[in-house]
């Protein structure tokens, strides 16, 4: 047995692997659309079991060893801490992705999610199975605001999908694709903007494919090193250094009660999402003053606003070795001059100062970790290790 392991190792640990995005990705299916499944922490085991079996099987170093079980052992005590299994589930999902072919697995994630996208769309537009749009208030000042959801559910999940949609196909195509196909990128991020009234949204899908225009017309950039410092900046640390603004500011405006007017403006114009932060946990916790080393049980409430959701549902600890993760991933980026990737890391940073689409227990809403498995692999294996000497041993940087 050990022997036909061994041997077969890459095709037992691909179909693993392949099994369990699978079943994540109908999952994440199924939570988008108006379908109701109760027993979702019962195939959350499922894939968690998948997932291990494949790090099991996997051929590590002595020092992967090391690094995986304290990674398991961090997210093994949030997990008792707080009684969210989320963190585990994702360690070992990012932990399987290592020696996939990454353009493989996005292609199937990209045509997997689009075809399943397309079901829910066309499910409520034939009456079938949910809503086309909704008429209601939505927070905005509106009273009957009319915004499209077919069959999502709710208008920003909708849009949501959209955008993650473009981003994929970004990360796939952008490098090759033409003058039609970002002419097509832009009008389905309108139309979607339009319909979904998700303004916001719609100027980081603005920003987004600027970036990829740019990226397109001057190939050179990818190979220099400034572009991925800037998009560092500009992405995840100005996005998790306004959040923690946000969550301070909060807990100035509604515990303290010393605001000013320019921060009602402010309010106002980011449809009081820090509001939210403060009034939609039950135990007030998502505000700065009460975060947690580790989240304890109870922090499970619902808000805009992604990165301080991160913070408040997994602890402090967690969510800096995450944003941690998130720098050796552009790291191995620059290494490989794949800048696609730095265009979803910077696009994903920003939308997750508003949305918290990606802050997600349906792990297969959020289609880069892919991306994040296999180059945190290479990071480990190559550039911190060097058990890899030989750049394209790994399957990576093939946008």
């Amino acid at each position: 047995m050990k022997i036909w392991i061994k041997d077969n190792r890459k095709k037992l640990t691909e179909y693993l692997f392949y099994l369990a995005l699978t079943i994540e990705l109908v999952l994440m299916l199924v939570e988008k659309s108006e379908l109701t499944f109760s027993y979702e922490s019962y195939v959350f085991r499922v894939t968690f079991l998948l997932t291990l079996g494949a790090v099991v099987v996997m051929e590590h170093d002595w020092r992967e060893w090391l690094v995986i079980a304290v990674i398991l052992a961090v997210s093994a005590y949030s997990y008792i801490h707080s009684g969210r299994n989320d963190l585990l589930r994702l360690s070992l999902l990012l932990m399987a992705c290592r020696d996939i072919d990454l353009r493989k697995a996005m292609k199937y994630c990209f045509f997997v999610s689009v075809t399943g996208f397309a079901v829910i769309a066309l499910l409520s537009v034939f009456g079938i199975l949910g809503d086309v749009y909704l008429i209601g208030d939505f927070g905005r000042q509106v009273v009957d605001e009319k915004r499209y959801v077919f069959g999502f559910g709710h208008p920003n999940t909708l849009f949501g999908s959209v955008y993650a949609a473009l981003l994929m196909w970004i990360w796939l195509y952008g490098e090759k694709a033409g003058w039609i196909g970002y002419t097509l990128a832009v009008a389905i991020s309108g139309v979607a903007t339009v319909v979904t009234r998700s303004r916001t949204g719609g100027i980081i899908c603005i920003l987004t494919i600027f970036l990829a225009v740019i990226s397109r017309l001057f190939n050179k950039l990818q190979g220099h090193t400034w572009p991925y410092v800037l998009g560092t900046i500009a992405g995840p640390i100005t996005s998790v250094t306004l959040s923690v603004l946000a969550a301070y500011l909060a807990g100035v405006a509604y515990i303290d009660e010393r605001s000013s007017p320019k921060f009602w403006e402010l309010e106002a114009k980011i449809g009081y999402r820090m509001s939210n932060i403060y009034y939609s946990a039950e135990d007030r916790g998502a505000v700065l003053y009460r975060w947690k080393l580790f989240a304890g049980h109870g922090a499970d409430s619902y808000f805009d606003m992604g990165w301080v959701r991160l913070f408040y549902w997994y602890g402090v600890i967690p969510a800096v070795l995450i944003i941690l993760a998130v720098f050796a991933v552009i790291i191995a980026s620059r290494k490989l001059c794949d800048i696609w990737a730095m265009i979803i890391i910077i696009s994903v940073s920003i939308y997750t100062i508003v949305e918290a689409t990606f802050v997600t227990r349906y792990l297969g809403r959020d289609f880069f970790l892919l991306i994040g498995g296999v180059y945190l692999g290479y990071f480990f294996r190559t550039i911190l290790f060097g058990i890899d000497s030989k750049e394209g041993k790994t399957n990576v940087g093939q946008a």
